[in-house]
């Protein structure tokens, strides 16, 4: 619903500042309007508190029929309140020679192409048979739409606050004088890269297909690997000012409708005036917000995406980046990767078990040096002992502050890599680690065994295949450290279980985040820390609670089951080439075929 004034007027919007091909000086009576107007309550967008919706307060000065039936006071309208901006373009006609209309668009953001063959040229020619008589405004609408525009995605829209969105995402708006609906076309058109392989998640045999920044081409990457009916994809917008597109994606049958409905609401709740990327989402809807684990996962991948669909996620999708969320997410998503399920469960177990293996290593590999070198040396074989004193007879520094150091320096020199041109970080990243590693040691300010363990411990966060859950790993080595150096393995231990229960109290969208192994499922710890045989993972996670728990038939499992058979088997050809052999010699010498002597 959009505001009114007490004489029935609505409220006109506040003046915008630059020059523009259709833009006026903003008089006295327009500041006034900008200055006396309130927010409104206006626009059922869940992109932001309808009472701090600045976009509402550009409302229309008269009402929505009698504004969109004036040619001339829509043109003025909007001119008031997008034509300070020179890409905003009102071009005035004639539909069919006869009624007066206007054509709004920004030239920047639809193709020109399309606006003047498609449109504009049909539109000021017309059909024949409709020039010489009357017509009433239901006719003229019908044979504008069925009989005159070459566009399949056109519209009807007697809103002119929602007339005015569209023009803003790139549509196309055609006011005809007598008609009280406008005409959307969608004609955006905008620049986008090409389809390629994610840098940030490599696989050996997976696809070589990625997410880009456009929603409507990540939605058809999901449906070019999910070709049933029953996925759905429900979009709201996001943000007061960027009025951002956002996909709600779900297989219906499979994922729980309340998973859906809880999404949908925290979604709906979001009030920020931007949404710039998904990492803005995901710390909106998130359980716990102080947390450093993640409790959504992202992923550039389609195929990941759509094997969380299958399994009764909910995938989000926001127009202007490459990530997709994945809800709920637990901690064993984050070690998993697509081509755990391309090779076989042995390759793959062992992958899996190797990450795992790093992950522990980069957490506590750090603290457990701190604290055998300064409160348990008895811990560590004599010959080991005597060569750790011996490099660091001339280190001025305690273990704790020595780890530090060199933990702090490989941030620095990650971070630095990370934020230079390609060309030059991966020279930096090197030649630095060495520069930096070899100058400590000979300059006594850290001993060989301290680098080598940083140096370990760095090369197993690289294995974490999500970087969200490296990062936290990362940062937590820090706070271990320093209870190491102050407590010992007492101090590791107490660190310890209180990231464990830290970790055992997150929820995500209420599942618990060590599911399955707390609570315990055994068809999903198949799928956990190790991968059994895919013909044995027949149900989907129990945790996700979802209406359709079974993924493969029975049919396939007594399949896998019976004995294969052989049709290429060696001996079987055998067999039949050693009797057309001896047939063959057999003929060759019987004296009935006259060959004889």
């Amino acid at each position: 619903m959009k505001s009114r004034r007490k004489d029935g007027s609505f409220r006109h919007p506040l003046p915008l500042l630059g020059r523009g091909r259709a833009a006026r000086s903003p008089g006295p009576q327009a500041s006034a309007r900008g200055q006396g107007s309130e927010s409104p309550d206006t626009g059922s967008s869940a992109g932001g508190d309808r009472s701090e919706d600045r976009s509402s307060q550009s409302a229309a000065p008269k009402s929505a029929g009698s504004l969109l039936r004036d040619v001339s006071g829509a043109v003025q309208w909007m001119r008031d309140t997008l034509g300070q901006s020179d890409d905003f373009v009102v071009r005035g006609f004639s539909v069919f020679g006869r009624f007066p209309a206007a054509l709004f668009f920004f030239s920047a953001m639809v193709e020109l192409t399309v606006v003047n063959e498609d449109i504009l040229r049909p539109l000021m020619a017309g059909p024949a048979h409709p020039r010489h008589r009357e017509l009433s405004s239901p006719e003229l609408k019908k044979i504008l739409l069925d009989e005159t525009i070459y566009h399949c995605e056109t519209q009807l829209e007697p809103d002119p606050q929602k007339v005015q969105e569209a023009v803003l995402r790139g549509e196309t708006a055609i006011v005809v004088e007598g008609m009280d609906e406008a005409i959307l076309i969608d004609t955006r058109t905008i620049e986008k890269r090409s389809v390629d392989q994610p840098e940030t998640e490599q696989v050996i045999r997976g696809a070589r297909d990625g997410f880009i920044e456009l929603i409507s081409t990540n939605i058809s990457l999901l449906r070019y690997r999910l070709q049933t009916p029953d996925f759905r994809v429900k979009m709201i917008q996001l943000g007061r000012e960027s009025k951002i597109k956002t996909a709600v994606c779900y297989i219906e049958g499979v994922v729980n409708p309340e998973l859906v409905k809880e999404v949908w609401e925290r979604m709906s709740k979001i009030t920020i005036d931007a949404v710039e990327a998904a990492g803005y989402i995901e710390q909106l809807i998130e359980d716990h917000h102080t947390s450093p684990f993640p409790q959504v996962q992202n992923t550039e991948r389609p195929d990941k995406a759509v094997a969380s669909l299958l399994e009764g996620r909910v995938v989000i999708l926001t127009d202007g980046t490459p990530f997709a969320l994945i809800v709920p997410a637990v901690f064993a998503q984050f070690l998993q990767t697509i081509d755990d399920y391309s090779e076989r469960f042995l390759m793959a177990s062992m992958v899996r078990t190797i990450r795992f293996v790093a992950l522990i290593f980069s957490l506590i590999f750090p603290s457990l040096y701190v604290s055998l070198i300064s409160y348990n040396p008895e811990l560590i074989p004599t010959r080991f002992a005597v060569a750790v004193a011996g490099g660091r007879a001339g280190v001025p520094f305690p273990a704790v502050i020595e780890v530090l150091i060199m933990e702090i320096a490989i941030e620095v020199l990650r971070e630095a890599t990370i934020r230079m041109p390609e060309q030059v970080g991966g020279a930096l990243s090197i030649v630095g680690a060495l520069v930096i590693g070899q100058a400590a040691v000979s300059a006594g300010f850290a001993s060989p065994i301290t680098v080598v363990v940083v140096a370990l411990t760095t090369i197993g966060s690289f294995a974490t295949p999500a970087y969200s859950a490296a990062v936290a790993l990362r940062m937590l080595r820090f706070p271990l450290t320093i209870l190491a150096g102050m407590f010992g393995l007492y101090g590791v231990m107490i660190g310890l279980i209180a990231i464990s229960n830290h970790l055992l109290s997150l929820r995500s969208f209420g599942v618990p985040y060590f599911s399955p192994l707390v609570p315990t499922d055994w068809q999903g710890i198949k799928d956990t820390l190790l991968r059994s045989p895919l013909w044995t993972l027949t149900k989907r996670p129990a945790h996700l609670f979802t209406r359709n728990p079974t993924r493969i038939g029975k049919k396939t499992i007594q399949a896998m089951m019976r004995p294969t058979g052989s049709p290429l088997q060696p001996s079987k050809y055998m067999k039949k080439e050693g009797g057309a052999d001896a047939g063959s010699k057999a003929d060759h010498h019987n004296p009935s075929d006259g060959g004889g002597h």
